[in-house]
């Protein structure tokens, strides 16, 4: 039997009990902006030694022996490209499979004496439904502050072990995994321990034929269904695996010891279908999917009702409320909030990047453009931004000021490429 998702053994340094005074909510890094692919592709610098105050991730070793170029990510020397470039690695996740690294990602564990013990104490900072959640499911939720601001995004599973009722896996974001570890240590009560996870890595392989190289490594993999998960075995090796990505493609992500992770690694790239890709593609990729990134599509200023999410927040806590800035949340499901995050193309071939300024037919400024890029697939460029109320309908004209130039564009409706989860 594979052990239980929260093992505590390691072969490396045991899990963290996270300490309420670690570190103050309001300390939370920076989000570091992913590099744009174009200047990403382009750029001829040779790969640089990391500075000794980046952290590298347990694949590091395997980036830089690939060739990578390794650009600093969130206070991690992370790959952004490898040798065929951003646009290749690109194509190659839609229409085969890529691996990730995303062991930059925070892992922790809630633990409680049974499920909805534990739920209901997230539940006091999320508005997702959490004690909802079926053993072996998954969710996307919020942290929020008490004006309905989003702290961060996050990913919450329940243990599909029986044996295992009270405890709750979370992925966080990088750049702000310390800050939200203080946040939610700071607002548990006694009997809700936070358990940080830093002995374990975290993989992801997405694009078509994901479910067939990891399935013959991992069975039980393939009957997965999207947002769904299990503890199992990869080629014998301990691991938690989910059906789950950022990209818009089928796909899983893989959590198992940093001292195992080089292995599953290895044996996938030995697949000819894989091949590793970097944080340039991996940006492109989830804005082709209409995929927020925190720090820029979403943040402080943003709630989820704002930001599109509201799919994310079930019935119940719509209605019944008590989580940090319900009554804003409840106000904007009703009336309808003052913006909306919305997908806008460009017309012809020039990118209008984060910070782009976003006016309405006749030049009023209505917006902001808070990622844009070029979307290998949609061939064009694509971003997404913040509009008005009023000003939301798919076909709507708009003008974005690039270089000072007014470029005509229109909103329309996201994802620029459907989404192609394992959903039936």
């Amino acid at each position: 039997m594979p052990e239980p998702f929260m093992t505590q053994a390691s072969d490396t340094t045991e899990p963290q009990l996270v300490e309420p005074q670690a570190v103050a909510p309001e300390t939370a890094p920076s989000v570091a902006a992913p590099p744009d692919a174009p200047s990403a592709a382009s750029g001829d610098a040779a790969p640089q030694a990391a500075p000794e105050s980046l952290r590298k991730t347990p694949l590091h070793a395997l980036h830089v022996a690939r060739g990578a170029r390794m650009v600093a990510f969130a206070g991690y020397d992370m790959p952004v490209q490898y040798a065929g470039g951003i646009i290749a690695e690109h194509t190659h996740v839609r229409t085969q499979a890529g691996l990730f690294d995303v062991s930059h990602m925070g892992q922790a564990f809630l633990v409680g004496a049974d499920h909805e013990t534990v739920a209901r104490a997230l539940e006091a900072l999320v508005p997702g439904d959490i004690v909802g959640l079926a053993p072996g499911r998954q969710r996307y939720t919020q942290l929020l502050d008490e004006s309905g601001g989003i702290l961060d995004d996050l990913m919450v599973t329940r243990s599909d072990d029986p044996q295992e009722d009270g405890v709750l896996m979370l992925v966080v974001n990088a750049a702000t995994k310390e800050a939200d570890y203080a946040h939610l240590a700071a607002r548990l009560s006694g009997n809700i321990k936070l358990i940080r996870a830093e002995h374990r890595a975290l993989i992801a392989v997405q694009g078509p034929m994901a479910v067939q190289v990891v399935g013959r490594h991992c069975p039980d993999a393939v009957p997965l269904r999207f947002m769904s998960a299990l503890s199992t075995r990869f080629d014998g090796i301990d691991c938690h695996i989910s059906r789950s990505g950022y990209t818009g493609e089928d796909g899983y992500e893989i959590s198992c010891r940093a001292t195992r992770v080089r292995a599953i690694a290895e044996r996938l790239l030995s697949e000819p279908a894989v091949k590793l890709i970097g944080l340039g593609a991996r940006d492109s990729l989830r804005l082709e999917a209409g995929l927020c990134l925190y720090g820029h599509d979403i943040d402080t200023t943003t709630s989820p009702v704002e930001a599109a999410l509201t799919w994310s927040i079930g019935k119940r806590r719509r209605e019944q409320g008590g989580f940090p800035g319900a009554e804003r949340v409840q106000r904007e499901l009703g009336d309808g909030p003052p913006r909306t995050r919305v997908g806008i193309k460009p017309e012809g071939r020039a990118p209008a990047r984060e910070g782009t300024e976003i006016k309405s037919a006749d030049g009023r400024t209505i917006g902001k453009v808070t990622s844009g890029g070029f979307g290998p697939t949609v061939n064009g460029p694509v971003s997404m931004g913040y509009v008005e109320h009023g000003f939301t309908a798919p076909g709507t004209p708009l003008l974005l000021i690039v270089r000072d130039k007014p470029l005509p564009a229109s909103i329309v409706a996201l994802p620029f490429v459907p989404h192609r989860y394992a959903r039936g």
